[in-house]
């Protein structure tokens, strides 16, 4: 038989039913969705018009700036909006969609991660030979290549569910399209999809983590055998602020997807993407800002210019 759908929409519960807590969340989630835009931005304005920052590792920087800008934009508008209503619905190709676009920026972000922690390795364990195997050329080469096999990445599990056969209920009780509430709405619950599903997010996740530490092991190992005491601070500096960044998304992540789907209660399930679709996109600026001096002056020259321009229209 061929796959038939019924239902036109999906209904989110949302994060919670009181309209008090709604109000409180929406002032919060707001304040900090225009933090997000706005620390995002200044890095990806201060690496582009500092001629100090044009290095593949600022031009990755900026590239996962702009990353973070458009996966919190995947969720929170449309969160805030539904504090408003009574019915929090979307449609049936608005939830694949945000779906997709979610997952996809997701799966570009381990695939940044990896390639960022993959960079700081060439670059303090190669240090003469960095300059001949990463350029700009490579550096935009390799960026872009994260980011087609992010939007590629996910087309096998997100076709797969959408062709699943939806016929009531259509409630799901989380504040975006999330495939573990999607697959217990189906009219029989397909195995397979679950196990594409699993098998897909397990392996960037774990996938991306593991390569990513064994870069840092083979960073530390190589920092260690420094003998000065300066260039040693100096090398662990340039790799915190990732590796911070590492802790905090994979740590959340992994919480959702890679475990058994009935270990922890359906609440967690939707309290524990606010850290890495809300919260860490907010930190990852600060973080790179507070460890980076570069950084930091580069992003207070574009304040300066911008207040100047705003003295200069009054």
């Amino acid at each position: 038989m061929r796959n038939h759908t019924t239902v036109t929409e999906f209904v989110f519960l949302g994060l919670t039913s009181s309209k008090d807590l709604q109000t409180a969340l929406f002032i919060l989630f707001s304040v900090i969705y225009v933090l997000t835009l706005t620390g995002n931005l200044l890095i990806i304005t201060a690496v582009r018009y500092d001629s100090n920052l044009h290095t593949p590792m600022y031009h990755y920087l900026a590239n996962f700036a702009f990353l973070e800008i458009w996966y919190t934009t995947v969720t929170v508008p449309k969160m805030l909006f539904d504090f408003f209503l009574q019915v929090k619905a979307i449609s049936f190709t608005g939830c694949f969609l945000q779906f997709y676009f979610l997952f996809s920026l997701g799966a570009t972000q381990c695939f940044f991660l990896s390639l960022m922690g993959f960079d700081r390795y060439l670059a303090i364990c190669s240090p003469l030979r960095y300059p001949a195997l990463i350029n700009t050329v490579v550096s935009k080469r390799l960026a872009g290549l994260c980011w087609v096999a992010g939007f590629t990445y996910n087309l096998v599990p997100v076709t797969f569910i959408s062709r699943l056969n939806f016929c009531g209920p259509n409630v799901i009780n989380h504040y975006f399209c999330d495939p573990g509430p999607l697959l217990e709405l189906a009219c029989l619950r397909s195995y397979l999809a679950d196990f594409i599903m699993y098998a897909f997010t397990t392996a960037i996740i774990v996938g991306s983590l593991v390569f990513t530490l064994l870069t840092y092991m083979a960073i530390i190992s190589a920092v260690v055998r420094i003998r000065s005491s300066t260039g040693r601070q100096s090398a662990f500096s340039t790799c915190a602020s990732h590796l911070t960044v590492v802790v905090l998304y994979y740590g959340s992540v992994m919480f959702v997807y890679v475990r058994p789907a009935s270990r922890y209660p359906s609440d967690w399930n939707k309290m524990v993407p606010v850290l890495y679709s809300i919260v860490t996109p907010l930190l990852n600026p600060v973080i790179y800002s507070l460890r980076n001096k570069e950084v930091k002056k580069a992003m207070r020259k574009v304040i300066e210019f911008y207040k100047k321009e705003i003295v200069f229209f009054k």
